[in-house]
């Protein structure tokens, strides 16, 4: 949890979370479920999270002030057909509450895409946020997203 410092845009820095980081991204995680009304998280899923970064398959980025975690979001790194180049879905947006509107979601989605090498980033997102990413620079409408659900059931977790 943030501590009560004084926010200051000097000392934000923008980094990849490295799997020693986990606790404090994993205290971002249960905050973001909370406010969005999901159940919160068992350790499993922690468990299951720090086995996929250590394992390269999803990348979190963090904006921090001094030591502290306001802020992550995630790249998946596929490819693209397209302009057959790593394309990125961004995901796992969450800004502290307090430290909202104050540019640390633009500089971290910056950060994130620069860092990520990806020369395509897109989000799917809830109807009630599409003015949010489109300020953030997700400009460009795909049409729709849609998520396979029959398979669901079937897949084992690890």
């Amino acid at each position: 949890m943030p501590t009560n410092r004084k926010f200051t845009e000097r000392n934000m820095e923008y980094q990849i979370i490295k799997t020693s980081q986990v606790d404090a991204l994993w205290e971002l995680q249960k905050l973001y479920k909370a406010e969005i009304g999901e159940s919160e998280p068992e350790n499993q899923d922690k468990l299951r999270l720090q086995k996929a970064i250590a394992e390269n398959k999803i990348v979190f980025y963090g904006a921090f002030n001094e030591y502290d975690l306001l802020g992550c979001c995630s790249i998946t790194i596929g490819f693209s057909t397209f302009d057959y180049m790593p394309s990125g879905v961004f995901e796992d947006f969450y800004i502290v509450p307090e430290y909202r509107h104050k540019g640390i979601a633009r500089q971290l989605v910056q950060f994130a895409y620069r860092e990520s090498g990806v020369s395509s980033l897109v989000v799917g997102c809830a109807d009630c946020d599409v003015k949010m990413y489109q300020s953030l620079g997700f400009s460009i409408s795909l049409g729709n997203l849609l998520c396979l659900d029959d398979l669901s059931h079937s897949i084992e977790k690890d």
